[in-house]
């Protein structure tokens, strides 16, 4: 990190780090972030020359992105990871063969996967897969299915970009081409944003997703944190949160180079989507019992406060976790029982004391999964896991 300005740009704060120290900002939403920014942090800024500034942001809120799949077992859940992995928010997926039945989404998408079969597999897609298309709003389209049915899809589709099949013959993932296709779109749409864009002014660099960041640390983290495996990284943010998890700690698992994953909950932050998430809060089954768990009432809700905030973001680490236990079936199972660390970054560890963080989960783990024992806790309260991964090209 020597000599490199690293800065990240949140929903709501944003975060410069250099060897000397590091600052954190709430963000002026008055104001362009680049001037804010300029603001907030001309002293340092003023430092460093373009090419040593290096960027990632979550502000803009990412791409969504729409998937079309022949498999829950194969393509949907291949390009479903691949895309949480590039960084991408996913707001729907579609089984083909319920494509008729399906509601067509109002809101503009930014990208749609169409993916299916292995490549000796044809004749997959036909005028069902037009009509759908036809109804839909998108930016973008590409298609990563079997080869054989590429021509017939480009004849009919668009500005349809084609890569190759996501699914090999031994059915296992080929991600490389489409998450380089993903992480490319989401440079393309920062530069098409004018918030985003006006950093450019300050850097050399190409400017990156926070949560890709996030994932290419993963490997690395035992170089700042006795980290043992299996484990899960929690970064609650103002609009969402993402949870980065160890792939032995689901039984699915599927065939790839990397070992790691992401989920992302973008309903569960606790600025910009604070109300999705007291919603949430309110309509789980043990809220009465966690809310005099942390000695406080249903009033806390409707506080602005510091007590408030520290209650949101324990309630935001326990709905996340329930989320992804055995109590809540409909989602992806993590084997949380095996789990040996969780690891805590953003703006949380700003917040949170580690006592109030161990308070939480122990609470979760003797509630939901009835046991007394807990993984090791540990807050990344120095956003070093940031500032490693921004460097990591």
């Amino acid at each position: 990190m020597k000599n490199r300005l690293l800065i990240d740009i949140g929903s709501t704060y944003f975060k410069v780090s250099d060897a000397e120290n590091i600052q954190q900002h709430f963000r002026d939403f008055n104001k362009d972030i680049y001037d804010d920014l300029k603001y907030k942090c001309s002293d340092i800024l003023e430092k460093y020359n373009k090419d040593d500034v290096y960027i990632c942001s979550s502000a803009n809120g990412g791409l969504s992105t729409l998937i079309i799949g022949i498999t829950n077992s194969f393509s949907l859940k291949y390009a479903t990871n691949i895309a949480f992995n590039s960084g991408i928010n996913i707001i729907d997926t579609i089984l083909y063969q319920d494509i008729e039945n399906t509601t067509v989404p109002s809101d503009l998408i930014d990208v749609v996967i169409i993916t299916g079969a292995i490549d000796s597999v044809s004749d997959i897609f036909d005028e069902k897969l037009f009509n759908y298309l036809n109804e839909l709003n998108y930016s973008n389209i590409v298609y990563v299915g079997n080869k054989n049915d590429s021509k017939y899809l480009s004849e009919n589709i668009e500005n349809l970009v084609i890569l190759p099949n996501i699914i090999n013959n031994k059915l296992q993932v080929n991600e490389l081409q489409l998450k380089e296709y993903l992480t490319n779109l989401y440079q393309a749409d920062i530069m098409g944003k004018e918030d985003i864009k006006n950093l450019y002014a300050i850097t050399d660099n190409q400017i990156y997703s926070t949560p890709y960041i996030v994932n290419k640390t993963l490997p690395l983290i035992n170089t700042m944190f006795k980290v043992a495996d299996p484990f899960i990284l929690v970064d609650i943010g103002g609009a969402t949160t993402d949870i980065h998890y160890s792939t032995t700690l689901i039984n699915d698992n599927m065939v790839k180079d990397s070992e790691y994953d992401r989920l992302v909950f973008k309903k569960l932050g606790v600025f910009k989507s604070k109300e999705s998430l007291i919603f949430a809060a309110k309509n789980n089954e043990f809220v009465y019992e966690l809310l005099s768990f942390l000695n406080v009432t249903e009033h806390i809700f409707e506080e602005q406060s510091d007590k408030a905030l520290k209650t949101l973001m324990q309630l935001a680490i326990f709905l996340v976790l329930y989320k992804v236990s055995k109590a809540h079936p409909l989602y992806i199972n993590l084997k949380l029982d095996l789990l040996k660390s969780v690891v805590l970054t953003g703006g949380i560890t700003k917040v949170l004391k580690q006592e109030e963080v161990e308070s939480i989960i122990g609470f979760f783990y003797k509630k939901i999964l009835s046991s007394s024992v807990k993984p090791n806790i540990i807050l990344d309260s120095n956003y070093e896991i940031w500032t490693l991964g921004i460097t990591q090209k």
